[in-house]
């Protein structure tokens, strides 16, 4: 709380004003794709949020593993704050997908292996915040959600290298791939600030939730003392 106080203000301010930015750089300063048009723009919320999707999740991972070794109880918490936070963004990019596919393929929906395994992290999310509230006691439901998540992680590498393994109709990678990005620099300086916006978003959002969560522990902390007095 004494760490998360002082920084949420300077996170604010620099979500918004990477946001403002971002949102500028791809809406009116970035240029038109030559074969897509003005449907490229829907890539500047779609690959931001796929891979938010991807990196909170490896988060709630990490977070679930120390929880899961050294039981530290903001471990837990910090997996908790971060399922709804994650559900969105894959929730976001699954839409976006959808919409962006519907004049790139034809059609708004594939059984692709990135969109299917896309899917499957939803409901993974969705799975994980369903067990963490299935048990009367919040630190048996946040531990079995722990376990899940880890053995839910599998998933991850699947969707990162689904593209490579099976012929799929998704794009491979073009920014993070060996040689250097494929995507000219007008567009993809654009893609970069989003993502950052959306990960000062995160970060926000997360700091939030946790101190929301830790209050209410205190509160149910004071609520049985006082019932046991």
């Amino acid at each position: 709380m004494a760490i998360a106080a002082p920084c949420l203000p300077w996170l604010s301010a620099a979500t918004v004003i990477c946001l403002a930015y971002g949102l500028y750089l791809s809406l009116i300063a970035s240029p038109a794709d030559y074969q897509q048009g003005e449907t490229v723009r829907i890539m500047y919320v779609h690959v931001p949020s796929a891979w938010m999707a991807l990196f909170v999740y490896t988060a709630m991972a990490v977070a679930s593993l120390v929880a899961v070794i050294w039981r530290h109880p903001l471990a837990e918490i910090a997996a908790q704050a971060s399922a709804p936070i994650g559900a969105a963004f894959t929730f976001c990019a699954l839409v976006t997908g959808s919409l962006w596919g519907k004049p790139m393929w034809g059609t708004w929906w594939v059984w692709d292996a990135r969109l299917t395994s896309v899917l499957i992290l939803f409901f993974i999310y969705i799975a994980h915040m369903a067990l963490t509230s299935a048990f009367d006691d919040p630190a048996r439901g946040r531990r079995a959600a722990a376990i899940l998540c880890l053995v839910g992680f599998v998933n991850v590498p699947i969707i990162k290298f689904s593209v490579e393994w099976w012929n799929t109709l998704h794009q491979p990678a073009s920014v993070i791939k060996m040689g250097g990005p494929s995507i000219h620099a007008d567009m993809l300086w654009p893609l970069l600030v989003m993502a950052l916006a959306f990960k000062l978003l995160y970060l926000c959002i997360l700091i939030v939730r946790m101190k929301n969560e830790l209050t209410a522990a205190r509160i149910r902390s004071l609520t049985a003392a006082r019932a046991r007095g």
